[in-house]
């Protein structure tokens, strides 16, 4: 075995899932604040604000700690999703190496989903109290609910602000990065504090990596070459992004209810679990809240998804020969 050519291949994998997570950042952090703010009348009108508050910067908050932890995050996704099929296969079938049917695909993936929170929960959270920050003085980015308190930048009603007031009158953000976020929610709420919109998370990726995994596995089989027994990279990028499309698109309404809670900070908190927010949220804007950042969730989930895919299949094709 080729140990020098197997840690290129890694090496190889870990740049591009961290060039698609760099790629799709600015998306995610413009649907971010479309699902938890306020004030944005549509998505160019928060990437318009966002650009002429911050300037190209603003679309990059919170992105070194997914880009840090991007590939133990695949890996055990990935990792996790193969090993329970061929588990299933094994139990099924008598023979691990056994072609998995959609239900057995089906179900390794809603598995996955259920322990990928564990390390997903905690990297979601970080992002998005720091996607959430702004810089500015009376300016300040907004979140969905209301607050008025003592030492807080006023905001107007039906509004509040992950900012603080300093002694000048300005804004300073709450989080310095990733570190200072961790090391601030754990000293405040414990390591629980990690896990805030853990639930909503199961919800959204449970069924979300069934719709993930199950379109993949069918849009690879039509697109396979009659007599190959692989399909073509070509295919496979195709594949990976019409099934990341349709996973994110799906899986937008329950994305909405984790960003709100984990946007939530701890000072000030509005919501009390998933059946607050859900019900807070459609009493105050309607059933159209759940569908906020749907379109920006398909753009971004196409690129994002044909890239992990195809460095999986590739990755896994290159082990298969030792």
């Amino acid at each position: 075995m080729d140990w020098t050519s197997i840690a290129v291949v890694g090496c190889q994998l870990g740049y591009a899932w961290a060039s698609s997570v760099v790629v799709g950042h600015p998306l995610d952090t413009v649907k971010t604040r479309l699902q938890a703010g306020k004030g944005y009348k549509s998505t160019m009108h928060c990437i318009v604000t966002t650009y002429r508050k911050e300037a190209a910067a603003g679309f990059f908050k919170g992105m070194s700690f997914p880009v840090a932890t991007i590939a133990a995050y695949n890996s055990l996704v990935f990792g996790f999703f193969s090993n329970a099929q061929r588990s299933i296969c094994k139990r099924r079938y008598g023979d691990e190496r056994h072609p998995a049917g959609l239900v057995d695909v089906a179900a390794a993936s809603m598995l996955t989903g259920l322990v990928s929170v564990s390390l997903g929960a905690p990297i979601d959270l970080v992002k998005i109290r720091l996607q959430m920050q702004t810089a500015g003085r009376a300016e300040s980015f907004q979140l969905a609910g209301s607050m008025s308190s003592h030492g807080v930048t006023a905001a107007p009603a039906g509004a509040r602000s992950l900012h603080v007031a300093n002694s000048a009158g300005g804004a300073i953000n709450v989080y310095r990065g990733p570190v200072h976020c961790i090391n601030s929610i754990v000293q405040r709420e414990g390591l629980r504090g990690l896990y805030r919109g853990g639930v909503a998370m199961l919800l959204r990726d449970i069924p979300g990596y069934a719709l993930y995994f199950v379109p993949y596995a069918v849009f690879c089989d039509l697109l396979k070459s009659d007599g190959a027994t692989a399909p073509h990279p070509c295919a496979i990028w195709l594949a990976g992004g019409l099934a990341g499309a349709i996973s994110w698109v799906t899986a937008t309404p329950a994305d909405v209810v984790k960003s709100r809670l984990q946007a939530d900070a701890h000072l000030h908190r509005k919501y009390n679990g998933v059946l607050h927010c859900i019900l807070h949220s459609y009493k105050t804007e309607g059933v159209q809240v759940f569908f906020r950042g749907a379109s920006v969730n398909a753009i971004r989930g196409f690129p994002m998804s044909a890239t992990m895919f195809l460095g999986y299949e590739l990755s896994l094709q290159f082990f298969q020969r030792f």
